[in-house]
């Protein structure tokens, strides 16, 4: 009986620490890292908030910027240089998988929707001088916790700044 006590109680202790990885309902957590897409490098930090044991709400900031050389006309040996800056800045809900899967609480799999504003700012002389508009997205994205602070992220989806997806760290506080 002292046994199976025993067991009871290192399982039980075992599930307990394991529970402080993921994020929680009242956890929150700072992103930030590099995303993918065709037009530069963009670089992005965030935010999520857990409401629930499994949502989250949050919001993110990014900007990139993408070079663009051109040759006008090789006969007459000129070319366009042209930079172009893209800022966005989006909030985001998210559904975590975890619960309903019985994933381990030192993955985090989750999905969900993003809506925001951006800006693109183009060179004088180049179609315009700014566009900007607002775009609605969807993500799908997991987490990977060394421990119950650090974690890496990888995110992909679509409609948003990145268009590709995003590589990066997260901290829980």
């Amino acid at each position: 009986m002292k046994k199976k006590l025993l067991l009871f109680s290192l399982s039980l202790a075992s599930i307990t620490m394991q529970a402080q990885y993921m994020l929680n309902k009242g956890d929150a957590q700072l992103n930030a890292g590099v995303g993918l897409s065709s037009w530069g490098i963009p670089v992005y930090i965030g935010f999520d908030y857990g409401v629930h044991k499994d949502i989250s709400v949050g919001g993110e900031i990014s900007v990139r910027s993408y070079n663009s050389n051109r040759w006008g006309n090789k006969k007459y040996n000129y070319a366009y240089n042209y930079r172009f800056t893209v800022f966005g800045i989006s909030a985001n809900g998210n559904y975590h998988f975890n619960t309903i899967l019985a994933i381990p609480t030192k993955y985090d799999l989750y999905a969900g929707l993003n809506l925001g504003f951006y800006a693109v700012s183009y060179p004088d002389g180049y179609n315009g001088s700014r566009l900007t508009g607002l775009g609605l997205g969807a993500q799908i994205g997991g987490r990977y916790y060394f421990n119950e602070h650090v974690a890496l992220n990888l995110e992909l989806g679509g409609g948003s700044a990145f268009g590709g997806g995003k590589f990066g760290i997260s901290y829980k506080f």
